[in-house]
């Protein structure tokens, strides 16, 4: 009887070590092919030095894959108390949802047939999760893992080895800074968000980090900018509202004004 029982714990622990080594095998297959910690920490400083709209404050970046799994996380500045704490975790969120919310060139289609995907930013979705918009309480419909988020040792934050890496983080946040990542063929592999400061300067930082990865292929996907050369930018078209609050914005989309806010078309054409 012992024996046996003694057979069945190895048995059972064997099987859980398969299944957790299978796990950490998927995501790191599907990390891959995605820009490490050294990469995305040389772009974010990059991004970061070139962006002098907003507070000109230093950055947290996250980059997942395409399953929402954190391949990697960085910071700018000289150590994780450079920039906001706070920011580490938002910068996750924006990257899940951008990467949650759009899709492929050939994933969707549009009235005449012509398949033309989606690319959505997460500064695309403040105006539509206001109360009475379309997506109202969409934040509240995929919530953070918090023991994710949160788990130690804080000393490793922002390195190659930050305990969220090979976590799924969930999580959305609707104002800018996360950013859906195109291969060549326009498919969705990932996303891509930032956190540090205004939330205008994360998507025109974010804009850039994604660029200088070269994870920009999204010429002729379908966005809502208006803008072919960068359907998913961010949009100001918020009208004032005379009676106070949060203004109505005029295509659906529309992003608030920020402090020292830059003009988005002066940001690079993205590639075919």
């Amino acid at each position: 009887m012992i024996a046996t029982r003694s057979l069945r714990v190895v048995l059972t622990l064997a099987v859980a070590s398969m299944l957790t080594m299978g796990v950490n095998a998927y995501a790191e297959n599907n990390c891959a092919s995605l820009p490490g910690h050294g990469a995305l920490k040389t772009a974010l400083s990059a991004a970061v030095a070139a962006e002098g709209s907003g507070l000109n404050l230093h950055m947290w970046a996250t980059i997942v894959d395409r399953d929402g799994i954190v391949c990697a996380v960085a910071f700018s500045g000289t150590d994780r108390g450079a920039q906001w704490p706070g920011s580490r975790v938002i910068s996750a969120q924006k990257a899940n949802t951008a990467n949650s919310f759009s899709l492929d060139k050939t994933s969707a289609s549009g009235g005449s047939g012509i398949a033309v995907g989606l690319a959505l930013s997460t500064a695309n979705l403040y105006s539509p999760v206001q109360p009475g918009g379309s997506l109202f309480a969409l934040p509240f419909s995929n919530p953070v893992d918090t023991g994710a988020g949160y788990k130690g040792p804080s000393a490793n934050f922002g390195g190659a080895n930050d305990p969220l890496t090979g976590e799924k983080i969930g999580g959305v946040n609707v104002f800018g800074g996360g950013l859906a990542l195109y291969a060549r063929g326009q498919s969705v592999v990932g996303g891509v968000g930032v956190s540090g400061d205004t939330s205008c300067a994360d998507h025109m930082i974010g804009w850039r980090v994604r660029n200088l990865l070269g994870l920009d292929h999204l010429k002729g996907v379908g966005g809502v900018s208006g803008d072919p050369d960068r359907p998913d930018n961010i949009i100001y078209d918020i009208l004032p509202n005379p009676n106070g609050g949060t203004g109505k914005s005029t295509g659906g989309f529309g992003h608030p004004e920020c402090l020292n806010t830059a003009d988005p078309a002066t940001l690079p054409a993205v590639q075919p």
